[in-house]
């Protein structure tokens, strides 16, 4: 595995100087079993970045629906999707090695064989190595909210992300969003509804009441305890 880190000089090489990450660029410990999977199991489920499209059926063997995932944290939901939905494919994205180990770790144990993994900025892969009109889902899982105002530029929901995503979905295809934070739930909104393309799939124009298709992640578990209110949004391709 060569991009565990995302270097500043990455982006000083490919991207323009202004542009905004939605992740704080820090380093997190590893444990010793997950340095192990880094080390042993990502060949078998790890995609290493290109900056060119990939192709699925290449990387799954099959044609069956992608499902991309960003920010999967320590990967326990992701697991669980790609267990009981094995009709589909999925591809999750995180930044930060410790969920990857961890995620390396659930996938052996639960013997997943539809799901691979990379660790970069969602943003780069979308941009590089996915190509238009190929993915049937992208989920995006209580992200960061940067509830600061001064810090609300951070958030990866913007129109120029939403567009991104837009282009790289199927006709039909889904946004998912979640998010336990209102200010940012009320952001995502007005910003779906600002994009030409999109159709929100919640009969009242605002929030969708919690799929079963999207299993509690601890953080939502966590959350739930204290009283936190999870807000979904779900947008579909139609243009």
């Amino acid at each position: 595995m060569t991009n565990h880190f995302i270097s500043q000089d990455h982006y000083k090489r490919y991207y323009p100087m202004h542009r905004v990450l939605s992740f704080a660029n820090r380093s997190r410990h590893c444990t010793k079993g997950q340095k192990l999977a880094l080390e042993k199991l990502w060949p078998q489920i790890g995609i290493e970045y290109q900056l060119k499209p990939i192709k699925f059926y290449d990387i799954f063997g099959c044609d069956a629906p992608v499902v991309l995932e960003i920010g999967f944290g320590m990967g326990s939901s992701l697991v669980d999707m790609a267990r009981n939905n094995s009709e589909k494919n999925f591809f999750g994205i995180e930044v930060y090695k410790p969920g990857v180990g961890a995620c390396l770790i659930r996938a052996r144990e639960e013997r997943i064989t539809n799901l691979r993994l990379i660790c970069h900025d969602a943003v780069a892969v979308l941009e590089t190595m996915v190509s238009s009109n190929t993915l049937d889902a992208v989920q995006l899982f209580f992200p960061d909210p940067w509830q600061k105002r001064r810090h609300n530029k951070r958030r990866i929901v913007q129109i120029p992300f939403a567009q991104l995503v837009l282009k790289k979905l199927k006709l039909g295809g889904i946004f998912h969003m979640a998010t336990d934070c209102k200010s940012y739930a009320d952001h995502m909104l007005m910003v779906m509804n600002s994009v030409y393309g999109y159709k929100n799939q919640s009969d009242n124009g605002d929030w969708m009441q919690r799929p079963a298709c999207r299993p509690y992640t601890k953080f939502e578990n966590k959350g739930k305890q204290l009283g936190h209110q999870v807000w979904d949004l779900i947008f579909a391709r139609v243009i």
